[in-house]
């Protein structure tokens, strides 16, 4: 009786393990079905006739046009961070002139230096400034700028208006200068104070910031945009010293104000 108790319980394991597999052959089956998985998105990723679109391809660099995704934040910064990427990238979309580094002292440089006379299809009074800073100009325009002005004023941005980007100074606060560098020491910011558009008007931020017109609205959701793309966005709700325009930074720690 316990022989045969014991057999059939031989025989049921049997049966269970005929069915499942032995473990070993169960591990290659699952390795090969991940090397087939990884090879196929290897090919998805860089087959050049890929159907993934450019914006989600993580080995595609940002491209400013692609329209926004959970990797453009990351495009981004890895584009900012490497000079030939950034040139090329920008060089796609914007008027600039690649420039050779800038070297006043330790403290005031412009490295990765560029001129930028235009964004997409926005004019800029031409300056010198950092590729950094320049591409996120033309995110900002192409991706907040344009979509606001078209759908508050009905008419796209033609010019951004400036008021600078380098400048050997310190950090001026509403108690005074500090003893630290300003970021436009470094051509690591640049401050907009104003827009004209294609029907021929005028949005300074001075004279327009306040009140809750089409023309506030705009200025409002440009600093909100500005946000999307600089890691510091100082407005005229910050404090007097911005009353009269927008600071933007390429570096930061994400300040939108």
């Amino acid at each position: 009786m316990r022989h045969s108790i014991r057999q059939a319980k031989a025989q049921q394991v049997a049966k269970e393990t005929k069915k499942r597999g032995h473990p070993l052959l169960r591990g290659a089956a699952a390795l090969l079905f991940m090397g087939m998985l990884g090879f196929g998105g290897y090919q998805l990723l860089m087959h050049p006739n890929t159907p993934l679109p450019s914006s989600w391809n993580p080995v595609h660099p940002l491209k400013i046009s692609d329209p926004l995704t959970p990797l453009t934040q990351w495009k981004l910064l890895q584009a900012a961070s490497e000079p030939a990427v950034c040139l090329r990238v920008l060089e796609e979309y914007s008027s600039i002139t690649a420039m050779p580094d800038f070297e006043h002292t330790d403290q005031c440089h412009i490295r990765n230096r560029v001129e930028v006379s235009g964004v997409g299809d926005a004019s800029i009074d031409a300056v010198e400034t950092s590729c950094p800073i320049a591409l996120r100009l033309a995110m900002w325009e192409r991706h907040s700028l344009q979509p606001a002005a078209m759908a508050l004023l009905g008419a796209p941005v033609q010019k951004i208006n400036h008021i600078g980007s380098y400048n050997c100074r310190a950090m001026r606060t509403g108690r005074g200068e500090t003893t630290r560098m300003s970021t436009h020491a470094t051509a690591a910011a640049i401050d907009i104070s104003g827009f004209r558009l294609a029907d021929g008007r005028r949005l300074n931020l001075i004279d327009d910031w306040t009140g809750d017109t089409p023309d506030a609205r705009f200025l409002r959701r440009a600093r909100d945009g500005g946000c999307q793309f600089f890691k510091l966005t100082l407005s005229p709700d910050y404090n007097a010293l911005h009353a009269d325009h927008f600071h933007l930074q390429s570096r930061g720690w994400g300040l939108c104000r």
